[in-house]
């Protein structure tokens, strides 16, 4: 074999050899050869007035609640629909308005929905409340309209009215519920329903095995206490309820509420006041109240979650979970190991306020924005 024959033949297999170690030293760093690739938000609908919350209707069209009282149906090209009729009156001041929408696991064949709402009382008071209506059969209204069930009491406040709702695999249904800012302490007792998230059935009749059931001065819809102001709730992949809740100036928490037990707010956090200082002793931990699963200093504002379950952005995002930031305004992705947060990745960075978060029946990742030009974005993987 002739000189340059023979060169090009040793370059042809240091190549390959090379490229053979750099494989088996990337598989052993555990290293991907190539880096995933971010996904992407897109706009479906726009033009939304600070939408707060989405449901997914059977045939493909997305069923959005804006805040200062309307609720409406969009099509999968982005068209709004008239506001639907039918919808009671709502206390649509600060932070209230028409806030979370759920279907019910029967609506194919029942048409029925849960939505909550700040309800108003007399002197300008009002709290939060939980209807069911069923959606008429042109779309165009909400029937058979009923409240069952109304936070006790009803107060002045224009600020933390909680207000999600989840139907639990039993079918009864959560509501949280927040501790409307200026009655904090009221968290700590039982004979209010501020600061807690309560567990009636679908006709607002209350579960005979809730926890605080035949008590004396507990209100019976109870399930936990100590509660700030929830804002994103859901069902773990083994049917266990989640939420998230805002801290005051940092400690927002994620926690797994159980029957009876105390989250602690406004006796322990890991925030302080707005501006600085302690709240109460400045206790972080106290005996027979819960520790958060994991919770975050500065605040993200965290608001809607959701469990992946599909694989349509790859095997190792199924089982994570995800949460929109208000404050900052992304998606968080949240990677869980032995029940405890492992890792987050911010998604979508400057998306805008990410008020809800939803799995769609594509499987892919649907958020709402809460601005005045609010938007339903899907994300692609």
């Amino acid at each position: 074999m002739n000189g340059p024959n023979r060169s090009r033949r040793r370059r042809r297999l240091w190549g390959r050899l090379g490229a053979s170690l750099t494989a088996c030293i990337v598989a052993g760093l555990g290293v991907p050869p190539v880096a995933a690739q971010a996904p992407r938000g897109e706009t479906v609908a726009s033009g939304l007035e600070h939408p707060w919350a989405l449901a997914f209707l059977p045939d493909g069209r997305f069923l959005v609640t804006e805040r200062p009282g309307r609720l409406r149906i969009v099509n999968p090209q982005g068209r709004l629909s008239p506001p639907l009729a039918g919808v009671p009156t709502v206390a649509a001041r600060g932070q209230g308005g028409l806030l979370d929408v759920v279907l019910d696991a029967g609506f194919a064949s029942n048409r029925t929905l849960y939505f909550c709402f700040s309800e108003p009382g007399p002197g300008g008071t009002n709290s939060t409340a939980l209807a069911r209506a069923t959606l008429a059969s042109d779309d165009s209204r909400l029937a058979d309209v009923r409240v069952i069930f109304s936070q006790k009491p009803k107060v002045a406040s224009t600020a933390h009215f909680g207000c999600r709702i989840v139907e639990a695999r039993d079918g009864t249904l959560f509501l949280t519920l927040g501790e409307r800012f200026s009655r904090k302490e009221d968290a700590q007792g039982l004979d209010t329903h501020h600061g807690k998230i309560v567990r009636v059935n679908k006709d607002g009749s209350v579960p005979r095995d809730n926890p605080f059931v035949g008590r004396a001065g507990a209100l019976p819809e109870t399930w936990s206490l100590g509660h700030r102001n929830a804002q994103g709730a859901t069902l773990g992949p083994d049917g266990r309820l989640w939420e998230i809740e805002h801290g005051p100036q940092g400690g927002d928490e994620i926690n797994l509420p159980q029957a009876g037990r105390n989250y602690g707010w406004p006796v322990i956090t890991y925030g302080e006041n707005y501006g600085g200082g302690p709240i109460g002793a400045g206790l972080t931990r106290k005996e027979g109240m819960e520790q958060p699963l994991h919770y975050w200093v500065p605040s993200i504002a965290p608001s809607g979650m959701v469990f992946l379950t599909s694989e349509r952005y790859g095997a190792a995002w199924r089982g994570n979970l995800f949460v929109g930031s208000l404050k900052f305004g992304y998606l968080d992705r949240i990677e869980l190991a032995d029940g405890k947060v492992a890792r987050e990745t911010k998604l979508l960075q400057g998306v805008g306020r990410v008020r809800d978060v939803r799995q769609g029946p594509d499987g892919l990742l649907y958020l709402l924005t809460d601005e005045e030009d609010g938007k339903l974005v899907r994300v692609l993987p």
